[in-house]
């Protein structure tokens, strides 16, 4: 059997037909969410069923974007013992899909919300979530549009104006210009769909430092900490002006702590071993996804799921692309890429760790700031890299866990 065939279906079940989308509608995200996803699906051939296996395949959207994404990098390494891979997850409020307009506006189309490109080690020792913030501005390449037409570079763009107006695909070969990161697979998570993951596993634990109070945007959250779900659980990640310091970097902080604490609760908190959340998680997920043909099945899915089994929760980080503030006037507000950006990137083309220089503000899937107990570090390889800084002799070390003291609570997550 390879592994794109689901398994052979008892001789005494009829196995529903296939069902093919003939133009699938195109479907877009609030992203962060394919660590969750990828660890979770990685069980789902265990749970053995023809149905299962037919009706998640049918829940998902496949989209081809090769013939949009022109000259593409090289892989620069393949001699682990696995491949290692990039998957890059982009996020949007697709104004059109329905339960994702939550801010009411008009015009349809999508608008871009998160973009982060996640890297798995070829000797699957640690994992990477680099986060680009949506303000981040950039020299927007020319790219192909859908219907074949070329849309025209720009200087000083932001980032997520390539996924307005081109797309997946824009945004892929954008990042792919700028890193030299070949992008192996993509995947693509709405907001509705986020919602319902969440739900699925009765809730993600958080702990929130004050009141998030934003009548403009519906949003109200009181302080504490508890299980965030349903609508309180999407206002969360997307609050940004009543929180922290404001900015969009503490939004992208906050989604990663999320995200993080989502992760440990599906591996950690008993959803594995409950059939009912598994497969309510999995229902969720694949409903909500816009994937490559590399990961059109479960099955698929799977195969990238099982390389996360050995690495251990800690291993699993999350970091911002380091960035500046624009000192230019008519920028105010925007971000820039630093030198050491270049850095990072060289660092994933390599398939080498990312030094505690430059991931010293990373949040790992172990332990979550302040998130009342998800970090216990329970389904941790290695005993737990705790997240949240402990006291320390030494120099260095203090000046760092103070920098990411202060780095969490500009964020507006607890410390």
């Amino acid at each position: 059997m390879t592994e794109e065939q689901p398994p052979a279906a008892p001789s005494d079940v009829a196995a529903p037909a296939g069902r093919r989308k003939a133009k699938p509608q195109r479907r877009h995200t609030v992203a962060k969410v394919i660590v969750s996803m990828i660890l979770t699906l990685g069980m789902v051939s265990a749970l053995g069923t023809i149905w299962l296996y037919r009706d998640l395949t049918d829940n998902m959207t496949v989209e081809d974007l090769t013939d949009q994404l022109g000259d593409r990098p090289d892989k620069a390494v393949d001699d682990g013992p696995q491949e290692p891979l990039n998957i890059l997850v982009m996020g949007s409020d697709d104004r059109d899909g329905a339960g994702n307009n939550i801010d009411g506006l008009t015009g349809g189309g999508q608008r871009s919300d998160t973009t982060l490109l996640f890297h798995l080690s070829g000797d699957r020792s640690h994992a990477y979530g680099v986060s680009i913030p949506r303000d981040s501005l950039v020299t927007r390449p020319d790219c192909i549009a859908e219907d074949g037409s070329v849309i025209p570079g720009k200087e000083n763009a932001m980032w997520n104006d390539a996924f307005a107006l081109g797309g997946p695909a824009c945004t892929i070969h954008q990042f792919e210009e700028l890193t030299d990161v070949l992008v192996d697979h993509y995947v693509v998570v709405d907001f509705a769909g986020f919602k319902d993951m969440v739900d699925a596993i009765d809730g993600v634990p958080v702990c929130v430092p004050e009141d998030i109070d934003d009548p403009k945007h519906g949003i109200f959250i009181e302080a504490g900490t508890r299980d965030l779900s349903g609508d309180d659980a999407l206002n969360y990640v997307r609050a940004r002006y009543t929180l922290g310091d404001g900015s969009d970097i503490g939004r992208v902080k906050r989604q990663q702590a999320f995200v993080a604490a989502m992760a440990n609760k599906v591996v950690s908190g008993g959803v594995l071993a409950r059939p009912d959340r598994l497969i309510g998680f999995l229902q969720a997920a694949t409903k909500s996804l816009t994937v490559d043909p590399g990961l059109s099945n479960p099955l698929k899915i799977s195969k990238v799921g099982l390389g996360f089994q050995d690495i251990g929760l800690s291993n699993i980080r999350f970091i911002t692309v380091p960035w500046a503030y624009d000192t230019r006037e008519e920028f105010r507000g925007r971000v820039v890429w630093t030198d050491a950006a270049a850095t990072v990137w060289k660092r994933v083309r390599d398939d080498e760790q990312i030094s505690r220089r430059l991931d010293s503000g990373a949040i790992n899937a172990a332990t979550v700031p302040g998130a009342g107990g998800s970090g216990s570090g329970s389904g941790d390889g290695d005993g737990g890299d705790s997240t949240s800084p402990s006291p320390s002799d030494d120099p260095d070390t203090a000046a760092r866990d103070e920098a990411q003291r202060e780095a969490l609570e500009s964020a507006g997550l607890c410390v």
